[in-house]
């Protein structure tokens, strides 16, 4: 019996382990730290100055290529490792090239969402060679796996729908005496006593409809005259710098600008601390999403999440109980209502929040994820993983 040895090729465009990542090196820190309890697990990333080429870190062990091509220097240092599953993150074409040096492995293909399934960083031929190559597709939500099925009908029996998680370690809720006493505070030193705080966290861009929420603060304002939107986040992950579209929303808060703060730049190890502060956490996105870690994370906050009924989040949120859906084509009637009704109901604002951490526990902890990963890879490898010691055993 033997650990599994597992590689994970992260995309090579931001630094891991980092505060000013995207969602997809967060999600393989999140489940690296767990699959190194059951297998022998090596992440490749981006080399940086701050960063070694080699180092290992809380059991993980991490190798950062200095020289480019990124995809094709990675690939060479893996023929050492001899990893039985390589793992490749949101990239199709990596995963064709790796299947192609490693015939031997089993290579995952993990996408997070369609940003890499499209002109101009592919053509659709393309695509669908790179989506055959793979082993297994995991995709995170049901939604997605549809608009990667609809590439190739034969597809569907390979992909897995692995639904990602949160740290309830760290994201925990704000109804608790410990927490609501952190809030006042916190709420003091900031000057916000008193007020009812809508919290928006994410990108500035277009897609996630980040105007339609500022748009909807006059008439929110005027219905709630302490409500103050909070709005955390930038055009770029881990930067302040604006954009056309960020001064345009700017400009627009303007109207009411003693309702709407925008907060500098926060890494992701101090947002529990904004979502203690949320009476209503809002992910009004225009177009449709994959998944949607804030969803999640506002949940195990025990805050009320208002999101559009698009994409995966259909499949986190169930309206009227764990938060509130809002029809995509009616976006800006729907927040002025349902924020306003969380607003004015605080009973029923922590029903809800009660709700979602519940929703959280049962079905989205990176513990689960981490579970359904391990018995992909055991299926793949033709073993089972024994959770307890992490040795892959011949189920025969």
């Amino acid at each position: 019996m033997s650990r599994l040895r597992i590689a994970i090729i992260t995309p090579g465009t931001f630094a891991i382990p980092s505060g000013r990542s995207s969602s997809v090196e967060l999600v393989t820190m999140q489940v690296g730290s767990r699959l190194r309890h059951h297998a022998d697990v090596v992440v490749l990333g981006k080399k940086t100055k701050r960063l070694p080429a080699r180092e290992v870190r809380d059991g993980i062990r991490f190798i950062r290529p200095a020289a480019k091509p990124y995809i094709g220097v990675s690939s060479r240092l893996l023929r050492r490792e001899r990893p039985d599953i390589i793992q490749v993150e949101n990239r199709p074409r990596y995963a064709r090239y790796v299947k192609k040096r490693h015939p031997d492995a089993r290579v995952v293909l993990s996408l997070h969402s369609t940003a890499f399934m499209s002109k101009p960083h592919i053509s659709a031929p393309v695509l669908r060679s790179c989506l055959h190559s793979a082993d297994a597709i995991v995709v995170n939500s049901h939604y997605l796996k549809k608009r990667v099925a609809a590439e190739d009908e034969s597809l569907a029996a390979k992909i897995v729908v692995n639904h990602l998680g949160v740290d309830t370690d760290r994201f925990v809720s704000r109804w608790s005496e410990e927490e609501q006493a952190k809030r006042t505070e916190q709420l003091a030193k900031l000057g916000l006593s008193g007020k009812k705080i809508i919290l928006y966290v994410g990108r500035f861009i277009p897609i996630k409809g980040v105007h339609h929420l500022i748009g909807t603060m006059p008439a929110i304002a005027a219905l709630q005259p302490d409500a103050v939107l909070l709005m955390i986040g930038g055009a770029y992950y881990g930067s302040n710098r604006q954009t056309p579209y960020v001064r345009r929303l700017r400009r627009m808060a303007q109207v009411v600008k003693e309702h709407v703060r925008f907060v500098p730049f926060v890494s992701h190890d101090k947002i529990p601390a904004w979502f203690r502060l949320a009476d209503v956490v809002v992910v009004p996105s225009a177009e449709q999403e994959a998944f949607g870690l804030v969803n999640v994370e506002a949940m195990a906050s025990g805050v009320p999440v208002i999101a559009t009924a698009s994409g995966g989040m259909k499949e986190i949120i169930e309206h009227d109980r764990s938060g509130l859906l809002i029809e995509p084509g009616n976006i800006a009637e729907e927040l002025v209502r349902h924020i306003c009704r969380v607003l004015d109901d605080p009973e029923y604002a922590r029903s809800l929040g009660e709700n979602g951490i519940t929703r959280v526990r049962d079905s989205f902890t990176w513990q689960h994820t981490t579970d359904r990963l391990l018995d992909l890879y055991g299926s793949l490898d033709g073993t089972s993983v024994d959770a307890s010691s992490g040795e892959a055993t011949d189920p025969k």
